[in-house]
């Protein structure tokens, strides 16, 4: 099961993103609008704080719905653990890896809209994800990173 083209995510995260554009649609969105109206009643709005406030903070509100629509239109979701072929890296894959100074480090592809480095949760279109795709065991991937290039060699794949 390679991943076809578009936004892959693991259940986990579309369900956050989901979370995410229905707290700002039916709490925080709602909440502002009342302020808003509130102010505009309260007459010149050109001096109005609490309205200019309101406004600015819709504008960023309607930005962020706008964003997270258009990521979960543009997402497919993927069960990792329907991998077949368990023997290479790819979507949902966690990986053990040693670079060339003996360094090992474990990494989990996960979807863009989830990765978070420092828990090991690696964008699908990281420049690391994308030269461990289709790895399997033993091979050896060279990583273009800021700091230069490293080679790491893959030391075992696991899913969930």
């Amino acid at each position: 099961m390679t991943v076809a083209p578009g936004n892959p995510i693991s259940a986990r995260g579309y369900a956050t993103l989901k979370a995410r554009y229905d707290h700002l649609l039916g709490i925080e969105r709602p909440r502002i609008v009342e302020i808003v109206s509130w102010a505009a009643g309260n007459g010149d709005r050109s001096e109005n704080g609490d309205y200019l406030y309101g406004r600015k903070k819709m504008r960023e509100i309607d930005r962020e719905l706008a964003h997270l629509a258009r990521r979960m239109k543009a997402s497919r979701v993927v069960d990792p653990s329907q991998q077949k072929d368990r023997s290479r890296v790819f979507f949902g894959a966690t990986v053990t890896m040693t670079d060339e100074d003996g360094e090992e480090r474990t990494v989990t592809l996960v979807g863009d809209d989830e990765q978070d480095a420092g828990q090991g949760r690696i964008g699908w279109s990281s420049p690391m994800a994308r030269a461990l795709r289709g790895a399997a065991v033993g091979n050896l991937r060279t990583v273009a990173l800021p700091a230069g290039a490293r080679e790491w060699e893959i030391d075992a794949i696991a899913y969930p």
